[in-house]
């Protein structure tokens, strides 16, 4: 019986040593390749040539060498990401796919142009998109995707908004395409917009700050 069980413990520790043995003839033969090629998806080629730019800085001796997170800092730093994944493809690529963000309205900052995206973020960008409404006033990204849900919830398109008026009490005016101005009030905003998509057809001025109560002049 002790031999046996000696002659299973030689078996099982000669098929580790033939294991290992292979295991580190794979490794050693592919850990040191140098990182040859870096696919980023989803930037146009501006955008790609700069994050590359930045992903060169680190070490890319090996695929193992080079951490994730340093990755993710560069890509996050790019404001025009939405969403990303990062693919370490062995033994020497690295696959970037990125989402770009929306851009969902466009807002004067400190003088500056900028565009609101889906990402939460001002972003500056040098093309120019005329059907994004254009917003007036200070509000934070939230005050926008609060009034932006509310408006996406409700009887109107928001591709019909050429105008948001953001005011210091954090009270919306809406103006739409055909000029038609909707004046919302701080509380049940949604109640409110709903109720004045009622009068859209033959009225420029819809007044619905008061609770209930429509107020008309054309």
């Amino acid at each position: 019986m002790q031999q046996r069980k000696s002659k299973k413990i030689l078996i099982y520790f000669f098929l580790l040593i033939v294991v290992g043995s292979i295991n580190n003839i794979n490794f050693n033969g592919l850990i040191f390749q140098k990182i040859n090629n870096i696919n980023i998806i989803g930037l146009d080629i501006k955008d790609k040539l700069i994050l590359l730019k930045k992903i060169e800085k680190f070490n890319l001796n090996n695929i193992f060498s080079i951490r994730k997170i340093d990755l993710a800092n560069e890509v996050e730093s790019n404001s025009l990401v939405e969403n990303y994944s990062i693919f370490k493809r062995y033994p020497s690529s690295l696959d970037i796919n990125i989402k770009k963000t929306k851009f969902l309205a466009k807002i004067n900052k400190d003088g500056q142009i900028l565009y609101i995206g889906s990402n939460g973020k001002f972003i500056k960008n040098d093309s120019l998109n005329n059907q994004l409404p254009f917003i007036f006033g200070n509000p934070e990204a939230i005050d926008f995707f609060n009034i932006k849900e509310i408006i996406d919830k409700s009887k109107i398109s928001y591709t019909k908004i050429k105008n948001l008026y953001f005011f210091p009490s954090k009270r919306w005016d809406l103006e739409l395409r055909d000029d038609t101005i909707i004046k919302l009030p701080n509380d049940n905003i949604s109640i409110a917009l709903n109720l004045a998509t009622e009068f859209l057809d033959d009225n420029k001025l819809i007044d619905a700050r008061i609770k209930n109560q429509i107020i008309l002049d054309d």
